[in-house]
């Protein structure tokens, strides 16, 4: 049901925002992968220029993975919050 409501609210922001919607990463504790290497693969698939996750919560350590920021911009929903990749923006730009 959480699953729904998430991607609900991903693609409003994504609409939004410009973005299109390409797809949802789920993590899937049966495949053995990192959710974060997984996530980073799909999104060097697909060329993406931003990913948008429910929250930091969704992260281990509730935060923002640096590695993650380097490669694309970093959109939350909730706290609606964009960590970007490019240096000497604000990470925390709302």
């Amino acid at each position: 049901m959480s699953q729904l409501w998430d991607e609900g609210q991903i693609r409003k922001l994504a609409a939004g925002l410009g973005y299109d919607f390409a797809l949802m990463v789920l993590f899937d504790p049966t495949s053995g992968r990192p959710p974060l290497a997984r996530l980073k693969a799909q999104a060097t698939r697909l060329d993406a220029r931003a990913v948008i996750v429910p929250g930091p919560e969704h992260f281990t350590g509730c935060r923002v993975p640096e590695s993650l920021m380097r490669q694309l911009d970093v959109i939350t929903v909730h706290p609606e919050q964009t960590y970007s990749r490019y240096p000497g923006w604000d990470r925390r730009r709302a």
